[in-house]
């Protein structure tokens, strides 16, 4: 799965001020509820749920947070650069300044995986981090992500 599939400029963020991983999250809530018609409530109660199993803070200032979807056939990703690191219970401790979260509906979880380790590979690029987190509008943060 190309990114471009699933990411697009409307779900890309930068300088998001955010002061906390709750509302990282709900912001990410919010950002899906208008591309896919779903209730950011029932979409932040998804996403908080996984965070309870295990932190999604990978390390080096980065969280891929991700949750399944009902009724939708489409993953959808969001990118949020934030103005100022939050804490978000990472495994190094660290606070966290980019942020990929990944919605995929039930029945993709196979893709799901994949498209996870895919973008987990990809912000170990230590290249594309600096670049990510120089980017001064959202269609650059955009550009970086999907045309590397």
């Amino acid at each position: 799965m190309q990114l471009s599939e699933i990411l697009s400029l409307d779900c890309t963020k930068s300088a998001v001020q955010c002061t906390s991983k709750k509302r990282a999250l709900e912001m990410i809530s919010e950002i899906v509820a208008l591309r896919t018609g779903q209730n950011p409530t029932d979409l932040f109660e998804c996403m908080l749920s996984r965070e309870k199993v295990g932190s999604t803070g990978i390390g080096n200032g980065i969280a891929i947070p991700h949750a399944r979807m009902q009724s939708t056939d489409k993953a959808v990703a969001v990118l949020l650069q934030c103005e100022s690191p939050i804490e978000f219970d990472s495994i190094d401790n660290r606070p966290v300044d980019l942020l990929f979260a990944l919605l995929v509906p039930d029945a993709q979880c196979k893709e799901h995986l994949k498209t996870l380790s895919n973008m987990a590979e990809r912000l170990s690029d230590k290249q594309i981090l600096k670049k990510l987190r120089k980017a001064k509008s959202d269609q650059e943060l955009y550009n970086i992500m999907v045309n590397q």
